[in-house]
């Protein structure tokens, strides 16, 4: 019985009914073993929000050119967050691109990004 409770938990979460709180997000994200950034819903008052959304949307529209320039509209965000991720993502998305890493790890990259602050 304690099973069958389990998997109708996650399926309101999947479905969007209910939204897990922070531990149970945490344990989730555990559980699948990524970023709990990965997993959380968006709000986009914080930096990491827009990073992470960003990441997804590549995943969505696969066939959508990212202009990297874009970056310097963050130049102002006060912790350099977005800044500093596009640049990494570029040099992660040329890799890509080139094939040196395949798409597995390009999508293990994103899953397991963390933020590198105060760098």
């Amino acid at each position: 019985m304690k099973k069958e409770n389990k998997r109708r938990e996650m399926a309101r979460y999947e479905s969007g009914e209910r939204v897990p709180k922070e531990d149970r997000l945490l344990e989730i994200a555990n559980i699948l073993n990524v970023n709990i950034n990965c997993i959380r819903k968006y709000n986009f008052d914080r930096s990491e929000d827009i990073i992470y959304f960003l990441l997804w949307l590549e995943e969505l529209f696969p066939k959508m050119n990212i202009d990297f320039a874009i970056s310097e509209y963050f130049r102002n965000d006060r912790d350099n967050l977005i800044l500093k991720f596009m640049e990494e993502w570029e040099k992660m998305k040329k890799l890509r691109d080139s094939r040196e890493l395949s798409y597995e790890k390009y999508l293990e990259w994103k899953l397991s990004y963390e933020l590198k602050e105060g760098e």
